[in-house]
């Protein structure tokens, strides 16, 4: 089903997009909202947008699909990979510095998309933190997409999403499946918890609890000024006190929110909670 929407009903869909999950949409891009909108519409059935509309107000699982469809999840494992290296060089050892061995360490990613970020880190860890073992490490993905979330879960992967990783990553933690698809590994998939969160809700995010290094990465783009506020007063919020705070290569903290502490270290720019 394709069709048109008019001027006043792409601005209520899109206000209440906004609304829901803090991405801003318009009429710059309009094919973009008109293709999944209206591919939504005909899965239920519906041929009019004001019937559509109502059912996104009384419908909470058919809103979830609607803001499933919308949500881009395109990335790869080892994306932005400075952004680890800086994490096992300097991010880790300041954190440990205040730590026994034996204590918990939580990282998040947020937003995880189908799983590659959230597991980037993990192998990561693995691969180039020798004290990996000594300490508690908790990784938790999250996202509001719960398509992904079931994908991450799943832990399957083609050639495009592997792409990056080295041949000794790929043979120690993915079992190949047919047509050039890997499976990751029980034990680290195990490893890894996913769930639901929305970065402008902060009851959602209090449920995740204190994190002590958060990748937010190339999400605050796709938000309006007063969504990218909230969403980074929200991230401070979720940040043990000397936390820090990884954002994508387009995003900058100190053009959203002057709460947190520009911090450059060799491998990468990061915003840190000051620890009182």
């Amino acid at each position: 089903m394709s069709g048109h929407l008019s001027a006043p009903d792409l601005t209520r869909l899109c206000g209440e997009m906004l609304r829901w999950t803090g991405m801003n949409f318009g009429e710059s891009r309009r094919y973009y909202v008109e293709r999944r909108v209206f591919s939504r519409m005909d899965a239920v059935g519906d041929q009019v947008f004001d019937n559509y509309f109502a059912r996104l107000a009384r419908d909470p699982g058919e809103r979830e699909n609607l803001i499933n469809a919308f949500t881009v999840n395109e990335t790869y494992f080892y994306r932005e990979e400075h952004q680890f290296a800086c994490m096992v060089n300097d991010l880790l050892p300041d954190i440990a510095a205040t730590r026994r061995p034996g204590d918990k360490i939580r990282i998040w990613s947020a937003p995880c998309s189908t799983g590659e970020e959230a597991y980037s880190i993990a192998l990561w860890l693995l691969d180039n933190w020798r004290m990996v073992d000594a300490y508690n490490v908790e990784i938790v993905g999250s996202d509001i997409d719960t398509d992904a979330l079931e994908a991450a879960r799943a832990g399957l992967y083609g050639e495009r999403a592997l792409a990056r990783l080295p041949e000794p990553a790929l043979e120690t933690y993915f079992e190949p499946l047919r047509r050039h698809r890997r499976k990751i590994i029980d034990d680290l998939r195990e490893s890894v918890t996913f769930t639901f969160a929305n970065l402008i809700d902060a009851a959602s995010l209090q449920r995740q609890g204190l994190f002590d290094i958060i990748f937010c990465r190339n999400v605050l783009i796709y938000f309006d000024e007063a969504a990218r506020q909230k969403a980074a007063d929200n991230l401070y919020d979720r940040l043990a006190p000397g936390g820090y705070v990884c954002l994508g290569h387009s995003e900058a903290m100190t053009r959203i929110n002057d709460r947190f502490v520009t911090r450059r270290f060799k491998d990468a720019t990061v915003y840190q909670r000051a620890v009182r």
